[in-house]
């Protein structure tokens, strides 16, 4: 043997050598990357676990699945109450300027859509080959591969996580959706554990809010105190922009705004609304919550001026049950927000019945006031007959007696004056009594009640129902002929509207802070020509000057005619 054939011999083996310590080397690197792997998962899910905020859950889990997979991109979309579509969508690795330059987050549609479908993993090499495939909108970052799982709580789909692009070009293999599908499981448990922790504390806060308005109402605080307490408190705890509280007005058929807190809120306050043809009115009519998804586009929003700009979900609760419904409480939430959900309106139901009882106790305080007030009336006007008029008929008597005996004419003409004098305070006190025990209803003949008849009884004469909000005390500082030139001036106003206007639109607001009465009526209309005829405005005019007021009218700039009727309530 040669040299030669020696030295090959010992290479061999040395070459067998190095390859099983290559092959030896590999696993380890293989064991430990699985090791690291699977330390990162448990880092991940202890991560994930740690958090009470759902907020904060949502956002540990996207940031966690987008380091365990090496994704670029990472989203986690919460499927909607209709099952349907997303509600919520949290990002990792898109930046804010190009969130705002793709526009709206996704509705569920494509690829997303298939996962909500059908609650699977699902691995793509290149989304855009997929059949259900919808494309990305303009300006998107490019995306090829795909990974996406369900998360699962309780049984139930909350929602999917979407990782796409694979650092380094790779795709997605089996080992990437195990540990994905792992911490799915475990973001299951982790949001049902922040859910836990909301309710309680939601109902923590439900419960404070009870006891301070128990508290309001067992103190004595009147009626607008107490329900201005509620909508406040109602829309702090629900996130809610604008709180709304109507109560019924004497005919039955409308509601009327008592108090609004939130943006826009003068424009709501002391709005008429129909029962029949509103989002409130059907709340009260059925005695039941009515939501909408966006109140800004809802057919069962009322006529009315432009009053939810911005907004979006809300939730119309009726104040009492059954036929002991008082009013509603509106609660709106900004647009893009979520929406009111059975959970979210059931303890807001029971929190309105608090509203109820308020609106009871202070019926009852008003009427054991009015009984106090008639009893002691009654009271006086016995007093008065039984004890004043028979003293004054016996002084009368006795000087028309002592009359007769009386010899100089000037001191005899003076006792008959007397009591000719004492026989006009007997029935000017007579009259006193009369009026202390009468009792006068006056249902439904207020300036409020009268003013939403007449609107009522234009809209057929209009096709449509005329917008209608009141202010102020308009039944109690308002006198009984200013009323009625009102009213007049209000049936003249949505006669020539009906006439001449051609409008598809009137508003009428009717309003006094105690110093004067503001009666103004907008349409959307063709406006009052140069040349037409005057008469009707001739009338109000002359209605107003009557008063010491004035008439004006302008058009706005979208067009139409603005009637301002003014007159003063005190000379």
């Amino acid at each position: 043997m040669d040299a030669e054939s020696r030295e090959a011999r010992i290479r061999l083996p040395q070459l067998r050598l190095d390859e099983l310590l290559e092959e030896v080397q590999a696993r380890l690197d293989a064991a430990r990357g699985t090791r690291d792997r699977v330390h990162s998962l448990l880092e991940a899910v202890l991560s994930v676990g740690r958090e009470l905020d759902l907020e904060q859950v949502l956002r540990s889990i996207v940031e966690a699945a987008a380091a365990l997979v090496d994704a670029r991109y990472a989203a986690l979309g919460v499927i909607g109450p209709d099952g349907r579509r997303l509600s919520d969508f949290h990002t990792v690795g898109v930046t804010d300027e190009q969130i705002t330059e793709i526009g709206n987050f996704p509705e569920g549609h494509g690829i997303l859509g298939e996962l909500i479908r059908h609650p699977q993993p699902l691995r793509l090499a290149k989304i855009s080959e997929h059949p259900a495939s919808y494309g990305l909108p303009p300006r998107h970052p490019p995306m090829n591969t795909f990974l996406g799982v369900p998360i699962r709580v309780r049984d139930q789909v909350f929602g999917n996580l979407y990782l796409t692009e694979k650092r380094g070009g790779a795709q997605f293999d089996e080992e990437d959706e195990s540990v994905l599908s792992t911490l799915a499981v475990a973001a299951g448990v982790a949001i049902d554990n922040a859910r836990l922790y909301e309710e309680s504390r939601l109902r923590e806060r439900w419960l404070r809010a009870s006891a301070e308005i128990t508290h309001s109402i067992l103190s004595g605080s009147d009626r607008g105190a107490v329900l201005g307490l509620i909508a406040e408190r109602a829309r702090e705890i629900t996130g809610a922009a604008l709180a709304v509280v109507a109560v019924p007005l004497d005919d039955g058929d409308s509601l009327t705004v008592e108090l609004a807190f939130g943006p826009e809120a003068e424009v709501h306050q002391g709005l008429v609304l129909p029962v029949r043809a509103s989002l409130i009115g059907r709340a009260f009519a059925g005695a039941t919550t009515v939501t909408s998804a966006d109140i800004t586009r809802d057919e069962r929003v009322s006529a009315g001026p432009p009053r939810f700009a911005g907004l979006g979900p809300a939730a119309a609760v009726p104040i009492g049950g059954g036929d002991g419904v008082r009013g509603v409480v509106l609660l709106v939430r900004e647009a893009g927000q979520a929406l009111f959900t059975e959970q979210q309106t059931e303890p807001l139901r029971s929190f309105a019945g608090q509203a109820a009882v308020a609106m009871e106790l202070a019926e009852r305080r008003r009427d054991a006031e009015r009984i106090a007030v008639l009893q002691d009336r009654d009271r006086i006007a016995r007093d008065l007959h039984d004890l004043a008029i028979q003293r004054l008929f016996a002084t009368g008597m006795t000087l028309q007696s002592a009359g007769r005996f009386i010899e100089h004419p000037g001191a005899a003409e003076r006792v008959t004056r007397a009591v000719d004098d004492l026989d006009e305070t007997i029935k000017i006190i007579r009259s006193t009594i009369f009026g202390l025990r009468t009792r006068e209803t006056g249902a439904g003949t207020g300036l409020r009640a009268r003013a939403v008849r007449v609107a009522g009884e234009a809209a057929p004469v209009l096709g449509f129902a005329p917008g209608l909000r009141m202010d102020g005390l308009l039944d109690t500082r308002v006198p009984k002929e200013t009323a009625d030139h009102a009213v007049a001036v209000l049936s003249e106003a949505l006669a020539n509207v009906a006439r001449h206007a051609h409008a598809g639109r009137a508003d009428v607001v009717l309003a006094t802070d105690g110093r004067e009465l503001r009666l103004e009526v907008t349409d959307n209309g063709v406006g009052i020509p140069p040349e037409g005829r005057r008469s009707g405005l001739r009338n109000m005019a002359e209605r107003a000057e009557h008063l010491g007021g004035e008439l004006t009218w302008t058009t706005p700039p979208s067009g139409g005619t603005r009637l301002v009727w003014r007159v003063p309530l005190t000379p």
